[in-house]
């Protein structure tokens, strides 16, 4: 198994759920539950703020989604998404997607979870040099 995204072409899941009204449905959803228990809508990995505009859900698990003849289902827990800045979002796919260790752990939840890690590592490195020049 691997954490690496497929290709577009041959992905149904971006082709289709991500522009299914369940996806959206369930989208909104989120923001307003998220919205309720921290008060405040923020990206997961560099923590600025966001809003339903300015922040995509990252999957950290699909087992809510599911394929039937009449559509998509979208029953993902709410610890199973997680918001991100569009850039942050891109930047843990492709170190997810470049990193052997990454693509090849067992859960995506880990292998999401150590890339912001690293990113945030990275991040704290940067303000911290620009900072002291």
């Amino acid at each position: 198994m691997s954490n690496r995204r497929r290709p577009a072409w041959d992905n149904q899941y971006r082709i289709r759920y991500l522009r299914s009204p369940a996806w959206f449905s369930r989208r909104d959803h989120w923001f307003i539950e998220e919205r309720r228990r921290a008060g405040a809508l923020r990206c997961a990995l560099c923590l600025g703020p966001g809003t339903t505009r300015t922040l995509e859900l990252h999957h950290l698990d699909y087992h809510g989604v599911t394929q039937t003849p009449v559509g998509w289902r979208a029953h993902e827990r709410h610890k199973d998404l997680m918001a991100l800045h569009p850039r942050c979002h891109e930047a843990v796919h492709q170190l997810i997607d470049r990193d052997r260790a990454l693509s090849g752990l067992v859960s995506r939840r880990a292998a999401s979870a150590q890339a912001i890690a690293r990113l945030r590592t990275k991040i704290a490195r940067f303000v911290e040099s620009a900072w002291s020049a």
